[in-house]
Order: structure tokens, then sequence, then C-alpha cells
């Protein structure tokens, strides 16, 4: 049923030559997921965790030499950590489900064709993987995603 939709909606784009199709759609499915971080997270305390965190990496390179003092901040940062890794879960549960479907279309979609390399004679899941960090890396810069 999804597959008549995903062929719908992204054949047309499959039927451009490798890597181009996956290319534009790990684009458009790197865009909803840094849109979805952003407006689903308060950026605000997730920027003031992420100094924070980095204040204390530098406390802990201080205090190296004294392991009572380490530990202390370790804990501290350990806490901060948690806190914002919690923050964050809030996206990745809400565009997990869709991103597997979709991703079970393309293992298909792939499997069909022989499994040929995309880019660089990698898979189409290595190919995702690496355009969808260099996009990711941009577009949480030009959106200010922390």
């Amino acid at each position: 049923m999804l597959d008549n939709l995903f062929n719908f909606v992204f054949g047309p784009l499959m039927n451009l030559p490798d890597p181009f199709g996956l290319l534009v759609i790990s684009f458009i499915l790197t865009f909803i997921i840094t849109l979805a971080y952003k407006f689903l997270t308060d950026q605000k305390l997730m920027k003031s965790l992420k100094e924070e965190l980095k204040e204390l990496q530098k406390k802990m390179k201080e205090f190296k030499d004294q392991p009572s003092k380490l530990m202390e901040i370790q804990k501290e940062a350990m806490q901060k950590n948690f806190k914002y890794m919690i923050h964050s879960m809030k996206p990745t549960i809400i565009t997990f489900l869709p991103i597997i479907i979709i991703f079970s279309w393309l293992r298909n979609y792939y499997t069909s064709l022989g499994n040929p390399p995309v880019f660089l004679g990698l898979s189409w899941i290595w190919s995702y993987i690496i355009f969808s960090i260099i996009f990711s890396i941009i577009l949480r810069k030009i959106f200010k995603v922390h």
C-alpha cells in the first residue's frame, strides 16, 4: 500500500541518474528531520546546555590531575548530557517511524535493482548516510539548530 504512495512521490526522483535521486531524497528527509528538531525542542535550553557542557569539558582538562574534582565535574557533565539527550528525544521519536517506513521502501527499491553501487562504489545506505551527514551539518548551521 505505502509502496505505491512512495513510488508515486519518490519514483520520478529515482529515475534520475545515480546518485542524484538518493541525494534529493536524502536532502528532503534531512530537511524534515532538521525542522522537527528546530521546532520540537527548546532551542534556547539546548544552546545553554551545549555551552555548559563545553565549559565543563574545559574544567575537566584543568582538573585532570585532581581525581576527586574531576569526578565531581564529570558527574555534573553527565547530568547535563542526560538532560540534553532527554530534550532531543521528542523529535527523534516523532520522526523515527516515518523514516523507517521510507527506508524500507528504499531497501525494497534497491533490492529489486540488485543493490547496485550508488555513490563512489558504496551501497544505497552508506551513500544515504554520507549525504545526510553533509546535509545535516549544513541545514543545522542555516537554521541554527542546537
